[in-house]
């Protein structure tokens, strides 16, 4: 058994799924503030259990003094899509950073297994800033559909259970629910944009309702009490009526409220 200190080998690990957790949930949010859509869902991310970094070793014949090199999914980030065609994007968004290198690709999309997984995987050298200095170390990067990670996940369990060597019933099973994923996301794709408009649509929705009852809090504060009380009453009648174009009217009228107060205060205010 390797005698090395675990706790100190796994720390730069540890430190780049953590930065680049970081730095692909601000590329999200980039993202969709540029182009009101973002292809990624959400990102996960974790550091390969001691014992299963062992046991990939022993099944790869892997020296243990060459695991740095040998195993290159110590860390591991996962990519949710919604849409295939996404994984596409995003991929090509990594390809083009500056702060890592992609060694090589693994398409399981085109080239799925033959158990049915699919998925795609961009193996990337991280520089870490240690206490002893800069380390390059490798992480997988799997960009998958929402439908895919349910399956893989799913499959990584059983797998584990039965020790790898599921039985043939099993594996067939999985196999069907694997083209059943498939399918699913093929039908998501092809109702994309509806779903897109939709979700637009809610959350625009959503922010005209902040925005709304933020600006009633704010006659509070420019003691427009009796404004306040009247546009919040306004406001619950249109809230039960579920009427947008009206709350979107009261929204413009109580800004012009905000603004015409601020107005006088400041010409008040010039006065004396």
């Amino acid at each position: 058994m390797d005698s090395r200190d675990w706790g100190t080998f796994l720390l730069p690990y540890e430190q780049a799924v953590e930065e680049l957790k970081v730095k692909f949930k601000t590329m999200r949010s980039e993202l969709k503030k540029i182009e009101e859509y973002a292809p990624i869902e959400f990102v996960t991310g974790r550091v390969k259990k001691i014992s299963s970094i062992l046991d990939k070793a022993k099944r790869l014949n892997v020296p243990m003094e060459n695991l740095e090199t040998g195993i290159e999914d110590i860390a591991g980030i996962r990519i949710m899509c919604q849409f295939v065609e996404d994984i596409r994007r995003v991929a090509e968004y990594i390809r083009k950073r500056k702060d890592l290198t992609v060694l090589y690709e693994k398409d399981y999309i085109t080239n799925y297994k033959e158990s049915g997984y699919r998925s795609f995987h961009m193996i990337v050298e991280y520089p870490v800033q240690t206490s002893l200095g800069q380390k390059n170390v490798l992480a997988e990067i799997q960009i998958r559909t929402l439908a895919m990670n349910f399956w893989a996940t799913i499959e990584h369990s059983l797998n584990y259970k039965y020790r790898q060597m599921l039985p043939e019933e099993m594996r067939v099973r999985l196999k069907k629910t694997a083209e059943a994923a498939f399918i699913l996301d093929n039908e998501m794709s092809s109702i994309r944009q509806e779903i897109l408009d939709a979700q637009k649509s809610f959350e625009d929705d959503s922010n005209i309702v902040s925005s709304l009852l933020g600006a009633i809090h704010r006659l509070y504060f420019f003691h427009m009490v009796s404004e306040a009380i009247a546009a919040q009453e306004r406001f619950n009648e249109l809230w039960e009526a579920r009427d947008m174009e009206g709350m979107k009217v009261l929204l413009a009228e109580v800004k012009e409220m905000i603004h015409r107060s601020k107005t006088n205060t400041e010409e008040s205010a010039n006065e004396e």
